[in-house]
């Protein structure tokens, strides 16, 4: 009853920030929602810590505490009782801890204003933070391949980071190592080329696991937009995420 109470909370909690993964939970099977609700609360409440406060040490500090969470699951030790923390503990296996330890660590990168220092340090923040999440959700569904799962979330997280550009900057971040138009593009380019080479080798994920797919939303659309017209990013009028035939690929496995 207890973790069927703390399920509903996750499940309420990914509603109100996150539509398009709640979305994208609703559309998997029953089973398959146990480990995305908890896993994606999990990330709402890592991504949400650093803009709580303006206070760094504030915000240095509830990362920690989910860090520190992921440390109690990652050495099988007494997890605290938390309504995200508990069934997350029950969700995933040890090592998928380690892999959530890194998400909430690059999570740092949000709490200050400095720029991505090069290309490799910008690949590796999406990787850490979108890929690790969903590389964590189809291993914990069912059989996947590390590598197509990773395309397909560098290609679904370089979309949402486009789509969070206007707010970036407003908040005083530098979001690109190159803002012009033919750097949008370019950037835009290698996602959408990343995302299409998974999807031609989905046969290299289960059906299981393609749960944890769904939440690519319209990641396809939103990066073609950004190669077609890149002042659509700054002007914030990207097609939305959330704008995709979800119940198609549910029924045919498609992504």
């Amino acid at each position: 009853m207890e973790f069927d109470a703390d399920l509903n909370a996750c499940a309420g909690i990914v509603e109100r920030a996150d539509p398009l993964r709640f979305r994208a939970s609703m559309a998997a099977p029953v089973a398959a929602r146990r480990v995305l609700f908890p896993l994606y609360a999990f990330n709402i409440e890592v991504a949400r810590a650093p803009w709580v406060t303006q206070e760094t040490m504030i915000a240095e500090m509830r990362l920690q505490w989910w860090r520190d969470v992921c440390d109690e699951i990652a050495n099988r030790g007494v997890v605290r009782r938390h309504e995200v923390a508990t069934p997350l503990a029950l969700a995933i296996a040890p090592e998928d801890a380690v892999l959530l330890d890194t998400l909430a660590a690059a999570r740092r990168w949000d709490i200050y204003r400095d720029a991505f220092e090069d290309t490799a340090h910008f690949d590796a923040y999406i990787d850490q933070t979108t890929g690790n999440l969903m590389w964590v959700a189809a291993r914990s569904l069912g059989p996947a391949e590390e590598a197509t799962v990773r395309d397909a979330a560098y290609g679904a997280g370089v979309a949402a980071w486009l789509h969070a550009i206007p707010q970036l900057v407003e908040q005083g971040r530098v979001p690109l190592l190159d803002g012009t138009d033919a750097g949008v593009v370019a950037l835009a380019e290698k996602a959408r080329a990343r995302l299409r080479q998974a999807r031609a080798n989905r046969g290299k994920i289960s059906k299981a696991a393609r749960a944890a797919m769904y939440s690519l939303g319209a990641a396809d659309k939103v990066l073609s937009a950004a190669m077609a017209s890149p002042a659509r990013v700054s002007a914030g009028e990207l097609p939305p995420m959330n704008d995709f035939p979800l119940s198609w690929r549910a029924l045919s496995g498609r992504w």
